[in-house]
């Protein structure tokens, strides 16, 4: 979005009501029919455990059809719940009981097959309490909290049902992860390959579970302070211009302030980062030396620089003490977003009337917002105006509108895995909260059995050039084991450029730091995992000198890669993990970290088998 002066690089549809009571898709079904399998094929040392092993079966087969029955019945908030998961309880009581005689347990000393009877137990033990203890608060709160209540009403969330759920749902997270843990600790090595396999599959359904309850718990935690249950909290949001890429999304533009009392939200101010916020002469904060190496002071001294790192943390901290110098109030957290988010968002509200200028949907969000409009022979004045109208305009519809608060949520997740939707509070405890989510635009602190890569970029061109950008990155794990147990990735990035060759407005050019105004400069910022090296790079097959730089244990490498129109370019790099901790697992299955972009990234990732060594 506009924000009148640049920055010159650095030197280096409206829903129809509200359904309520819908809760998280547990995968609980699943889990038992996985536990069932356990039963079915595990081994009996003798008749007795056999006809004992078939009848925990058959409960557990029931219990897995009243799940089924459960949660729809928690989705629709049926009062019959209850009833059902009392049934269910019943069934898995009765499959423990089974597996927990004298018999069974003698059983499992027997060779060649106590192994197995031990997996069975440990099965029937942990769905039985997951059943008691992991499921009656789900059933409790389903009716009081649902995704109906996390969505405006009349400019309010009513906080008080999610104020009451979070003891209960915390508890139900407690129980899940218990029960995953539990189930995980069993010793798959000594299994025969059916009950091996039906194991693994628990776990991983167990896991999934685990990840949904967990996000809920936190929700329940996180909202009713946030949104001002205990006093009104302010809330500096940044809308990152895509147009002009930086490592988090985009350059910060236009912002909002909103305010959030006792779950009501309103607008507190607005403005621009170049015209409100304006530049300082020295760093608003103490940077680090990494991050004055790597980014410069601009970090500390732009507005429209604060997020050249990719760590949102630190672009927030900065970015709330700017607008504290110039407004003279101190935000209690940083909101960032971009156009892209926006459009999803306008896909479920619906299109919003702009005063004064186009109307906004999910269709033309994206080119009006970040094309169209520069390409009018208009003021910057009237470019911001425009800007301000639009954002308070789609606020107030997502505040005022009766929505479909299953399509506003999904919008808003879809916003959030793509990195495009981001977070960060001034008290630590919430943001040990958010910790591990994607919300908080951090990368991991350590990899574990997981190495995390990063591509980030910033413009180098000081344009509006970064609408044409695409972008292409594949990572793989390369098959073989060295000595240290470090492993080799490849990355490759592929960047290329729809620019026109002549027709864009000046504003559009901008400064023209690749020499052609219609070149595309970008910085390309590539992080290695935690403890990782960055062995080479090559732009298209040639060896590239690149800066290089450490970054809270990650290495760093940048290049520039300049993108005349029509233009594409390979950028190929060899990086080293660190080494691994025993008993990182079978398969290395690497992530990888990338720049929100106007074009998506395509994007593929590849795994391979682990090392003897690290195991």
């Amino acid at each position: 979005m506009r924000e009148g002066e640049r920055s010159p690089a650095p030197e280096r549809p409206q829903g129809e009501g509200v359904r309520r009571g819908r809760v998280p898709r547990v995968r609980l079904r699943s889990i038992l029919m996985c536990a069932t399998a356990v039963l079915s094929v595990a081994g009996a040392g003798t008749a007795w455990v056999g006809v004992r092993g078939t009848t925990a079966r058959d409960h557990l087969l029931r219990a897995s059809a009243l799940v089924q029955q459960l949660r729809q019945q928690l989705e629709d908030v049926n009062p019959s719940s209850p009833r059902t998961l009392a049934a269910l309880q019943r069934e898995t009581r009765a499959a423990r009981a089974e597996v927990d005689d004298p018999a069974w347990r003698i059983a499992v000393r027997a060779p060649g097959v106590g192994d197995e009877l031990t997996a069975v137990r440990t099965v029937a033990a942990a769905m039985d309490d997951l059943a008691h203890d992991g499921l009656p608060p789900l059933v409790e709160t389903a009716g009081v909290v649902g995704v109906g209540l996390l969505v405006p009403e009349g400019g309010r969330i009513d906080l008080a049902p999610l104020q009451h759920a979070a003891p209960q749902v915390a508890a139900a997270d407690v129980a899940m992860r218990r029960a995953r843990d539990r189930v995980a600790a069993i010793d798959q090595d000594g299994l025969i390959a059916p009950v091996r396999t039906a194991v693994a599959d628990l776990v991983a359904d167990l896991d999934r579970a685990a990840d949904t309850v967990e996000v809920a718990a936190r929700s329940a935690a996180l909202l009713p302070p946030m949104l001002g249950v205990d006093g009104a909290r302010t809330y500096l949001m940044l809308f990152q211009n895509s147009a002009e890429v930086r490592a988090t999304g985009g350059m910060p533009g236009v912002y909002v302030v909103i305010r959030a009392d006792h779950g009501r939200l309103t607008i507190a101010d607005q403005g621009t980062a170049a015209a409100d916020i304006r530049t300082f002469k020295r760093p608003v904060l103490d940077l680090s030396a990494t991050d004055r190496a790597l980014y410069s002071d601009r970090l500390g001294t732009y507005p429209a620089d604060v997020n050249l790192t990719p760590n949102f943390a630190t672009a927030a901290e900065l970015a709330r003490e700017m607008y504290r110098r110039r407004s003279g109030r101190t935000v209690d957290g940083v909101l960032a977003t971009d156009p892209v988010a926006l459009s999803y968002l306008l896909g479920a509200i619906g299109p919003v009337p702009v005063p004064g200028g186009t109307a906004l949907t999910a269709r033309n969000a994206v080119p009006v917002l970040l094309s169209e409009n520069y390409a009018e022979d208009i003021s910057a004045e009237k470019q911001d105006q425009y800007f301000a109208a639009a954002a308070e305009a789609v606020f107030q519809a997502v505040v005022q509108r009766s929505l479909d608060p299953a399509k506003v949520l999904a919008a808003l997740a879809r916003a959030a895995g793509e990195r495009r939707l981001l977070v960060w509070s001034s008290r630590p405890a919430e943001n040990e909260l958010l910790d591990g989510t994607v919300l908080t635009g951090v990368m991991p602190l350590t990899d574990g059995a997981r190495p995390t890569v990063g591509v980030f970029l910033n413009d180098g061109s000081g344009a509006k050039l970064g609408y044409y950008l695409t972008q292409k990155a594949e990572l793989s794990v390369v098959a073989g084991c060295r000595g240290d147990g470090r492993r080799e990735l490849k990355l490759r990035v592929t960047l290329g450029s729809k620019a026109p060759r002549s027709g864009l407005p000046p504003y559009v050019l901008g400064l023209g730091l690749a020499g052609d105004p219609y070149t595309i400069r970008t910085m390309v910022s590539v992080y290695s995992s935690t403890g990782g090296a960055i062995a080479d790079m090559r732009l298209n097959g040639a060896e590239q000198h690149f800066s290089t730089g450490l970054d809270r244990r990650r290495s760093v490498g940048i290049v520039n890669v300049d993108l005349p129109p029509g233009a594409s370019r390979t950028l190929d790099v060899t990086l080293l993990t660190g080494v691994p901790a025993d008993g990182d697992g079978d398969v290395v299955t690497p992530d990888l970290w990338t720049t929100p972009g106007v074009n998506k990234w395509a994007r593929s990732v590849r795994s391979a088998d682990g090392c003897p060594q690290s195991r």
